[in-house]
């Protein structure tokens, strides 16, 4: 059932959704902006210059849609907090930043959205209709590249790798919820079952793995 965008407790617990949805590509913005220099190859670098440019027209649409929406705009992360999630990018390997960013971010945090966007009032909708179709885009780059590095490595390597992909997931994910953000809560309160989030969000991280694993065997 979608909200009533007039229910003053609806539109705490979306707002909230929506501040930390802005974060997010902002975040991403920055982590891929920071990462250009280091791309493997001209492919890599054009795409993620053309990613930058998205995700600063998502925060730019989101911003304006939450001062319409007349929500609280404070902050879901802390300063400290993006700088911690920036660092951990800015460590990463390339192979490492495609799965976290790819399939951890953009993938399954794209899929945890999309379960609320039925839900959602239509000008919420509409806010979140741009950036998610522009992930469409991101995943499929992530998830090619992905599977262009797996198929150049020795099949040892490359074994090891898919199996620490799951690995690198359940740490991705329990970091978050360290940092003290209720997740469950945010979800329910803009009226989603969280479960069935969860399902969703549990399905399509199943779907990625596999279609590795029928790349290896192919």
């Amino acid at each position: 059932m979608r909200q009533n965008i007039n229910d003053q407790d609806y539109r705490i617990a979306m707002g909230r959704l929506l501040v930390m949805y802005t974060q997010i590509d902002y975040l991403i913005m920055r982590a891929c902006a920071e990462r250009i220099a280091s791309a493997p190859d001209e492919q890599a670098q054009l795409f993620m210059a053309k990613q930058v440019g998205d995700e600063s027209k998502h925060v730019l649409i989101q911003q304006q849609w939450i001062k319409q929406f007349g929500t609280d705009a404070t902050p879901i992360f802390s300063e400290t907090q993006q700088e911690l999630l920036l660092q951990h990018f800015r460590s990463l390997s390339w192979l490492d930043f495609l799965t976290d960013m790819y399939i951890c971010v953009e993938a399954l945090g794209g899929e945890a959205v999309e379960q609320v966007v039925p839900l959602a009032d239509p000008g919420t909708r509409e806010s979140l209709k741009v950036p998610l179709q522009d992930e469409t885009d991101h995943v499929a780059f992530g998830l090619g590249r992905l599977k262009q590095e797996l198929s150049m490595m020795p099949e040892a390597e490359r074994d090891a790798c898919i199996d620490g992909i799951s690995s690198r997931l359940d740490f991705l994910d329990d970091s978050l919820h360290d940092m003290g953000l209720d997740i469950p809560a945010m979800f329910t309160a803009v009226g989603a079952d969280y479960q069935l989030v969860v399902n969703a969000v549990m399905q399509r991280r199943q779907e990625i793995l596999e279609s590795f694993s029928l790349q290896v065997a192919a």
